[in-house]
């Protein structure tokens, strides 16, 4: 897998979700957000209505899908609550050198 520079970490702003498009990522968008605790990359789209989770609201270590409020867990982007009901897919994203590294982890 390829590592991806997104940006400088201080671009990516706390508690919010930032698109990365499948221009950059060269298959599907990804969203990445930046807590206290660490970057996360997930899959942008929730698994259960296909809306942005970049424009979902964070708190917790979570974020909560605009549209039907499924929450997943950053981490490990295991789902929350209802009504979704997979997981979604997570990606790598390493800080170096006060540079956020995407590798995507998508099947081939």
């Amino acid at each position: 897998m390829t590592n991806i520079d997104i940006g400088a970490e201080n671009d990516f702003p706390l508690e919010e979700g930032v698109y990365v498009g499948h221009d950059v990522t060269g298959s599907e968008p990804i969203a990445v957000f930046r807590t206290e605790e660490g970057i996360y990359a997930l899959n942008d789209r929730c698994t259960h209505g296909n809306y942005s989770l970049s424009e979902g609201w964070v708190e917790d270590g979570t974020v909560e899908c605009p549209k039907h409020a499924s929450s997943f867990c950053l981490a490990n982007g295991k789902v929350l609550n209802l009504p979704a009901t997979q997981d979604a897919p997570t990606h790598d994203v390493d800080v170096v050198d006060g540079r956020v590294l995407l590798t995507p982890k998508f099947d081939a």
